[in-house]
């Protein structure tokens, strides 16, 4: 059974069933993380969120290690799984993102992303992490969420 038939149909938070991944959830219903991912998370004993994907041919540059862009997005995404509890039922935009590239990743390594939520208060959630590949760090990050209201149009 393919990873497609082990998640239910629709838009948000799905559970895998099977595979590599199962145990974890993945966001469905942003087509853009869809296509650069995807991208898995799931909570951990203590708390805390951890966000994930196997690195594939697709992901790398030119000169065979994981593009930046790759890196950024998956970031990208999981200030949103590290911030879940802070953002309560609230959507968000990301006001801020910077990263310090620290070495390369390379094809079928794990990456990882792990953080804290540094301070969230009314509208704004502020997040800091790191994102390993097979437990070797490769970027640090800090993000700034933007809490806004409404539904996707």
């Amino acid at each position: 059974m393919s990873e497609a038939s082990a998640v239910s149909e629709g838009s948000g938070l799905t559970l895998i069933t099977e595979g590599e991944w199962a145990g974890w959830s993945r966001w469905i219903g942003d087509p853009f993380e869809e296509r650069a991912g995807p991208f898995y998370d799931k909570e951990l004993e203590d708390g805390s969120f951890i966000s994930a994907f196997r690195a594939e041919e697709r992901h790398m540059n030119g000169a065979g290690f994981m593009h930046g862009g790759c890196l950024m997005t998956f970031a990208d995404s999981a200030i949103f799984t590290i911030a879940r509890k802070a953002m309560g039922d609230s959507r968000g935009v990301t006001l801020h993102l910077t990263g310090d590239f620290l070495d390369p990743a390379r094809v079928g390594q794990l990456i990882e992303a792990r953080g804290e939520v540094v301070r969230a208060g009314g509208k704004t959630v502020f997040v800091q992490g790191i994102v390993t590949a097979d437990g070797q760090p490769v970027l640090r990050f800090d993000g700034i969420i933007r809490k806004v209201s409404g539904t996707r149009a």
